[in-house]
């Protein structure tokens, strides 16, 4: 466990109660000059942590933890989060999903939500650099739906991102297919996973990764240029808990739509999107295509115009923007 995740740990479970830093130093095998360090990088991520020269360190209150009984208090919804799982630690929250999903019948809804990860994984299992600060949350559903209808859902999730980044000051656009930006870098990844039969899903896991209070200067150097983050944005750390609620209740008013008019989400996400106008490159697992976004059609494809003319229908790959003199 990072040593900023393991003094989080601890002092929650000091219930409120200050902890000496030579205990502190000898628990966690390190300076006092460095638990000292750390307790400032959590009170800058928006952790309510409070120093004392002769006391030591507390959790003033745990409000700014994402804790279940934190985010239901004022939560409005009718099934999405009124089961919920809380670590401070989780290798992802997809994979706990993915168990309890497979395990337990009575699990629509439920929320698994970590203060950070240590395996998060983006598209084809890719790394997902998930530090404290962030919000790294899976919902499980099970949608009364076709299994080609499941793709849908990434839509879904993203425009309920990008609306919720817009209440907090933020303008928040889409990029193809489950991206969230902010200024062009990414702010947000959304992984949706489905087991179904050929004719019946069983369940789906939508996984979000939400760069709220994270500092980007302290990601790996190869993601600084490309990520950014909602503290980064704004100039102060977020409520992670007010994000989640309104999150939350945005995610299941649109999951409602989708059953209904599903053109309604998609004509939200055209207005939010990134992607539409820009020159791109989609790699598929067959084929690599090149031309210009010109729209998504009533099912979720996106629609591409080749040089030749050709349209292009394209459900899944990995978007690269081209510059408009790539041709």
């Amino acid at each position: 466990m990072p040593y900023e995740t393991h003094l989080l740990s601890i002092l929650f479970s000091y219930e409120g109660e200050h902890v000496s830093g030579k205990m502190l130093s000898e628990h966690l095998g390190i300076s006092r000059a460095t638990v000292s360090k750390y307790a400032q990088s959590l009170k800058s991520m928006g952790y309510h942590v409070e120093s004392s020269p002769k006391l030591g360190y507390r959790l003033k209150d745990y409000s700014s933890l994402l804790i279940p009984k934190n985010i239901k208090r004022g939560l409005r919804t009718s099934v999405v989060g009124k089961k919920m799982l809380h670590f401070f630690e989780i290798s992802s929250t997809n994979s706990v999903a993915r168990q309890i999903a497979s395990q337990f019948v009575d699990t629509d809804g439920t929320v698994v939500v970590a203060e950070c990860q240590t395996g998060g994984k983006g598209r084809i299992n890719r790394p997902w650099v998930s530090p404290l600060g962030g919000v790294w949350l899976s919902i499980i559903l099970k949608p009364n739906v076709s299994p080609n209808e499941t793709v849908q859902l990434t839509y879904v999730t993203a425009v309920s991102v990008a609306k919720t980044l817009k209440t907090f000051g933020l303008d928040a656009r889409i990029k193809w297919p489950n991206d969230v930006l902010i200024g062009g870098r990414k702010v947000c990844g959304i992984l949706n996973e489905i087991s179904a039969t050929p004719d019946r899903v069983n369940y789906v896991i939508i996984g979000m990764g939400i760069n709220a209070n994270v500092d980007v200067a302290k990601l790996p150097l190869e993601l600084r240029e490309h990520a950014t983050s909602m503290m980064r944005e704004l100039g102060k750390p977020v409520d992670r808990v007010a994000l989640v609620k309104q999150l939350l209740m945005e995610f299941e008013e649109n999951y409602k739509l989708f059953h209904v008019q599903f053109s309604s989400i998609i004509d939200e996400w055209k207005s939010l999107s990134d992607t539409i106008g820009k020159r791109v490159e989609i790699k598929t697992p067959t084929e690599r295509i090149e031309g210009d976004a010109v729209g998504v059609d009533t099912d979720g494809g996106l629609i591409v115009r080749t040089d030749d003319g050709s349209i292009k229908r394209v459900l899944c790959g990995d978007c690269l923007y081209l510059k408009m003199s790539e041709r």
